[in-house]
């Protein structure tokens, strides 16, 4: 025994021997030849008064006197005897109690018997195959052996009476035994702790309790046994020590329970850490070595490091099973010498073996003793593995079928070698615990890697790939998922073109992670996209996007869907026109966008926050700054600026300085910046969008004021005629007063004033050509299907047919109609 404990004993635990146990050694007549303290407290008579007495003086009443002296007449040294009796109290009361009788062998073949009483209602376990058939009332169950072993020392601390229990716990044969200190008789069990403790007992003459010690078996290969001993001093007739009684149980499998109940444990801080299906592996088995085994390897299915579902039944295909790969290796010997395969690599087994019938069947194969001769199954593996199998000596075999939820993932091997005892049944229920948990771990990151690798193809798909602001401003942007244990959320962005060379740029974030989340992302992202093309202010498409967002979390909750009735998400949504270098921007519950001026300044621009979508009835505010040309307009997920141990104003200022590098191509700036403050793993998406903002110059606009008469289209298509002449596109001058024709004719008709209402005309080029005409009227025209008869109607046909795209939008005191016409002539 390496560490010598004492404790007290749980209820259930009858093997454990109790301070109240009274011990009297009696000759093969009866008589009392020592007592102990506690048969003094427990019937009120001194040693002095006891012992070199007859033990019947103690018994209360003659039936339990012929009992006693018909054993110790019919008995012999193989009997044991127990049974409740009364015993007679100094003072004169009678105390029942629970009698224990065991016979004890000494020198010479001489005998004596060691009695044990207690009042409790449970006999000590030694006593389990005594006589009970005289005994009224009958006496509980016990075991159905023997499980306690007795010695009796002297106050040298040799030992002069031992019962069989006690050699066949600890192999130490009575000849070697008697006469001998534990020391002298057996060195290898901790002897000169336990023999300290035998001198305090006698010294002090109190017991000391459920001491644990380890034994080895010498008449087996250095069996190691647990046992449990309890010290009672005992007296002579004078109540000075006489020796010392030394009481053992075999507590070998409560050490195994409690030491697999640690190993459990420490599995489920050990195994499944992450959602990285092979570091699981891998941990599985740095877990069980040396703590069960000199050798593990973890094979899985190739399908589940990629997350796909494994197959429920394995079958041979070609000769050999479906491909495995190693996840998981791990040796008592640096570098796992005994593996012919590398972690990561793939493994291939032969239809035949143990290995494949696990598989099939989904049950442990248990080998305690393996047979490396020619012959076996072992045959069917290449002569390499072979080789390694008799090279280092492996001696015992367990294959634990990896398997959760009804599919089979892989196998796990588990390997002893010589100089360690073999597995035995213990071990492998303990083994299948281990690989059944892991298998739990295994198979909850196959989902997740499948999952998460659906989330992140389903959003790459969503995001923008080729986004342009076109003439407007030049743009970057970086996404980063979040790490494989929080999973991909719900980030996006989009730069959406808008008529008049201006541009949206939007960045949001559902609350959440996974699929959900992502899908959830695509969901409002379009949303967006449809509420741009109407030309609202940022403001306007905030409220109906809030509204977008209940109306999902309504329809989620008809459809029970919990994970996604609790939608919310944020948004940032700007437009910039480079025509007068505005911006206009709104956000809910967003953080705020930062501003670098074209000397490097960075500022964070104070917009109203605004509530999260989702929450609805909370109004939103547009801001508009105008932005020097060059500015760089920051916009970003809280991913970006989210830290463990900071809040966001710390990450704002760290964003800060990674923004002042002005210098730096867009590009780089972005990768620079995300670089820099993601160095840890994000527990969040990272999302950062870049816009170095541009402006139009004057000679890229004309735009002219006309009164609504009916000369007004002729004037129009005189000013475009010359205006395109002069830009060089000659090409577009027909389509161009086709369209103006019609757009300024249909201002007139629908003028609010008559024809003394003023009419916008402006061209824009850009990478289009603009046409945009505005007037007082909130009529916004409609696409008609005229009849054949019908003279009106045709004219927005025509526009339709010219352009490339046109539409509508609002603006303050009228509403403005624009066309889109490509640049090239071959577009």
């Amino acid at each position: 025994m390496h560490d010598s404990t004492q404790g007290t004993t749980p209820p259930v635990q009858r093997t454990f021997v109790t301070p109240g146990v009274a011990i009297a050694l009696l000759d093969p007549e009866g008589t009392v030849v020592a007592w102990s303290r506690a048969a003094e407290r427990l019937v009120g008579h001194r040693a002095v008064e006891v012992v070199s007495r007859s033990a019947d003086a103690l018994l209360a009443n003659s039936d339990d006197r012929a009992k006693l002296s018909g054993f110790a007449g019919h008995g012999s040294v193989q009997d044991a005897w127990s049974g409740v009796v009364t015993l007679r109290h100094q003072d004169g009361r009678e105390v029942g109690v629970r009698l224990s009788m065991s016979p004890l062998s000494g020198a010479e073949g001489r005998t004596q018997w060691m009695a044990a009483a207690n009042d409790n209602v449970t006999l000590p376990p030694w006593a389990a195959d005594a006589d009970t058939s005289a005994s009224l009332p009958p006496p509980s169950p016990f075991p159905s052996r023997q499980t306690t072993g007795v010695v009796i020392r002297d106050t040298d601390l040799h030992c002069i009476w031992v019962n069989d229990t006690q050699g066949t716990m600890d192999g130490v044969p009575l000849t070697q035994r008697i006469g001998r200190t534990l020391a002298e008789a057996a060195p290898g069990t901790d002897a000169d702790t336990l023999e300290e403790q035998m001198r305090h007992v006698l010294e002090s003459g109190v017991p000391a309790l459920n001491v644990e010690y380890r034994a080895f078996l010498l008449t087996q290969a250095r069996e190691e046994r647990t046992l449990a001993a309890s010290f009672f001093r005992l007296d002579d007739a004078r109540g000075c020590a006489l020796g010392v009684c030394i009481m053992s149980v075999d507590v070998t499998d409560r050490r195994r329970a409690r030491e697999r109940l640690a190993i459990l444990g420490e599995a489920g801080r050990r195994i499944g850490t992450t959602l990285d299906v092979m570091r699981t592996g891998q941990e599985l088995a740095d877990m069980s070595v040396p703590l069960l085994a000199d050798y593990v390897s973890v094979d899985l299915a190739e399908s589940v490091p990629l997350g796909e579902e494994p197959l429920a039944h394995i079958s041979p295909q070609g000769g050999r099973i479906p491909a495995f790969r190693r996840a998981g290796v791990a040796s008592i010997h640096s570098g796992a010498p005994e593996s012919l395969f590398a972690r990561g690599e793939p493994v291939y087994v032969p239809p035949d073996s143990p290995f494949t019938s696990v598989l099939r069947s989904g049950k442990s194969h248990f080998e305690p003793v393996l047979d490396a001769s020619p012959g076996t199954w072992l045959d069917q593996f290449d002569t390499a593995r072979v080789a390694k199998v008799r090279e280092h000596g492996m001696r015992s075999l367990m294959v634990i079928p990896v398997q959760a939820r009804g599919t089979v993932l892989g196998v796990a091997v588990f390997v002893r070698a010589q100089g360690r005892a073999p597995f035995e049944e213990d071990d492998l229920l303990l083994a299948e615990e281990l690989v059944s948990r892991a298998a739990l771990s295994l198979d909850n990151a196959r989902r997740y890697t499948r999952e998460r690798a659906a989330a992140l193809a389903l959003q790459r798909y969503l995001l923008p790939h080729n986004a342009s602001a076109g003439a407007a401003a030049e743009v970057a942007w970086r996404y980063l998922p979040a790490d494989s244990h929080h999973g991909v959320g719900g980030d996006w962005f989009d730069v959406i073109p808008l008529s008049g060379a201006r541009v949206a740029l939007v960045v949001g974030d559902v609350v959440g992670h996974g699929i959900k989340a992502a899908a959830t992302m695509g969901q409002l992202r379009a949303a967006v996209r449809t509420l741009a093309d109407l030309d609202m202010p940022p403001d306007e498409l905030l409220a109906h996007l809030d509204q977008q967002v209940i109306r999902l979390a309504e329809a989620a909750a008809e459809s029970r869907d919990e994970a996604i009735s609790t939608m919310a998400a944020t948004c940032l949504y700007a437009v910039y026109d480079p025509v007068t270098r505005s911006c206009a921007m709104a956000r809910a519950g967003h953080p705020p966008p930062a501003i670098i001026d074209p000397h490097g300044g960075v500022t964070f621009l104070d917009t109203p926050s605004g509530a999260p979508l989702g929450l609805g009835g909370v109004p939103f505010e547009t801001t508009t700054r105008v932005l020097p040309e060059g500015s760089v307009l920051a916009m970003y997920t809280d991913g970006l600026i989210e830290a463990r141990d900071d809040d966001l104003d710390a990450g704002m200022n760290r964003l800060s300085t990674v923004l002042g590098r002005y210098d730096l191509p867009l590009d780089d700036l972005c990768a620079t910046t995300v670089d820099a403050l993601s160095t840890q793993r994000p527990r969040d998406d990272v999302t950062l969008l870049l816009a170095r903002t541009h402006s139009l110059s004057p000679g890229q606009i004309a735009s002219w004021r006309l009164v609504g008469t009916p000369t007004a289209a002729g004037c129009a298509r005189a000013l475009a005629t010359r205006q395109l002449q002069d830009w060089g596109l000659p090409h577009l001058i027909e389509p161009t007063k086709l369209i103006v024709t019609e757009l300024i004719t249909n201002a007139i008709r629908h003028a609010v004033n008559g024809e003394d209402s003023a009419i916008g005309l402006r061209l824009i080029r850009h990478t289009v050509l603009t046409c945009e005409v505005c007037d007082a009227s909130q009529s916004h025209p409609r696409v008609r299907h005229p009849q054949a008869t019908d003279e009106n109607g045709r004219g927005l046909h025509l526009v339709t047919e010219l352009s490339h795209r046109w539409g509508t939008r609002d603006i303050p005191n009228g509403k403005l109609i624009w066309s889109e016409q490509q640049l090239s002539p071959d577009r």
